[in-house]
């Protein structure tokens, strides 16, 4: 389906963003010496279970391999567990092919992986219920290590990271559907902080490992807190990871193109911080930035079919749709109590056609004129195009620098955008 109107494109040059670069050079280095220094409760003989979730964080095998290593070295007994709630549709081997999907294997980390769904209560917050994963209730410790960011569906002094994990990932499906549904009575931040404080007061939480990445999804600094210091340590970290993070520079667009959508990139399949639409409507979340529409071309092979965020998206292609499994994206978005976002754009059957029908409805604007950005995904914003009516605002941001002359949208002859980057380097 070609757009109603004959569509001029915008010409786009490519501009680099200038971020804060704090970066940890020695990873697994790095990891050891904050377990060494967090006054941790671990001694030789005991069994710790390392919890890992379902995020595409950076390096995250290096680090969980760094952890087992450490544990290993003082005389304990690791195993890794995936801490997710209904991420591998919900499934004890669906789990442990998410983490296979980010290198963390039985070979790779070098001790054994427990994947169950069962759970056991070990108190209550809110009057509700705290679950546990049974697997990890039988170890000695429980260790959680997990990636501190903004969350994509709320603001608060906590939001995602380890105290998220305490509960929606250490709650398996039955803890991530309770509380989910809790969170539309008392929103997220309540129930979260609840839920945590409970289990660090009745399970036997050893550590939490808190990793926090630069703006080009780099790990910058990893610290260790023992339960007491859990909670102080992850609001303190938040705030580091809230200036780090990378962002888009312009506060309205036109057009956002966005090349990939999915879970390895965000809970929601495009950052709603980067694109400043809510993932759920239960709470309230700031339009910044402004976004005329939004066009999602394709959806990453590491999401399993899973197209949760695919709702906040208004154009989208076939090969897109074509790659949705619904039964993942199903139990997900409902299980955050957001159908919202499993709802599905007007699909075209090309890239250039979805492109070239947004621009068709940019308003009065001459879509030659647009404002304009195409990105690869919202984890990669360190190089972007922007269309030229962007240029009188790039001139005056020392942190942007214009790379190159202007050139037209590329579109091959099938009418598939050109990446930005070649696919080896399309994460980097």
């Amino acid at each position: 389906m070609s757009p109603l109107v004959p569509v001029t494109l915008p010409r786009m040059h490519r501009v680099r963003q200038s971020f804060s670069r704090t970066r940890l050079e020695d990873i697994p280095g790095g990891v050891a010496r904050a377990l060494s220094g967090g006054r941790l409760p671990i001694k030789r003989g005991d069994t710790v279970a390392v919890g890992a979730g379902s995020r595409g964080i950076a390096n995250i095998d290096v680090i969980v391999r760094a952890t087992v290593d450490w544990l290993k070295a003082q005389g304990a007994r690791p195993f890794v567990f995936p801490a997710m709630g209904s991420h591998g549709g919900a499934t004890a081997e669906g789990q442990r092919a998410v983490l296979a999907h980010y290198g963390i294997t039985e070979a790779t980390m070098g001790c054994e992986i427990r994947a169950s769904m069962d759970v056991v209560q070990v108190g209550e917050a809110l009057g509700l219920p705290v679950w546990l994963d049974r697997t990890a209730s039988e170890a000695d410790w429980i260790g959680l290590v997990n990636r501190i960011k903004p969350h994509t569906d709320f603001k608060g002094s906590i939001e995602s990271g380890l105290f998220k994990m305490m509960t929606i990932g250490l709650g398996k499906y039955q803890g991530a559907t309770q509380y989910h549904r809790a969170n539309v009575n008392h929103g997220y931040e309540t129930v979260i902080t609840a839920v945590g404080r409970e289990m660090l007061a009745r399970a036997r939480i050893g550590f939490g490992l808190g990793i926090v990445e630069n703006g080009y999804d780099e790990t910058a600094r990893v610290e260790a807190f023992n339960a007491q210091d859990l909670e102080a340590g992850e609001r303190r970290l938040l705030k580091d990871a809230r200036a780090w993070m990378a962002r888009l520079p312009f506060s309205s667009l036109d057009v956002l193109v966005v090349e990939e959508i999915g879970k390895n990139i965000s809970g929601s399949g495009m950052d709603t911080n980067v694109i400043g639409r809510p993932s759920n409507p239960h709470e309230p979340f700031p339009a910044d930035p402004k976004i005329l529409w939004i066009v999602a071309l394709d959806l990453t092979e590491e999401s399993g079919g899973n197209a949760t965020g695919i709702g906040n998206a208004d154009f989208t292609t076939r090969r897109l749709a074509e790659k949705i499994d619904w039964k993942p994206t199903a139990i997900n978005t409902l299980t955050a109590c957001a159908p919202n976002g499993a709802k599905l754009p007007l699909v075209f059957e090309t890239d250039r056609e979805a492109v070239e029908s947004a621009l068709g409805c940019v308003g009065l604007t001459p879509p030659e004129r647009a404002r304009v950005v195409r990105i690869r995904s919202t984890l990669v914003l360190g190089e972007i195009e922007c269309s030229e009516g962007l240029l009188p605002e790039i001139a005056e941001r020392p942190d942007l620098e214009v790379l190159g002359p202007a050139h037209p949208l590329p579109f091959d002859a099938a009418g598939r955008i050109v990446p930005l980057f070649p696919p080896s380097t399309a994460h980097a």
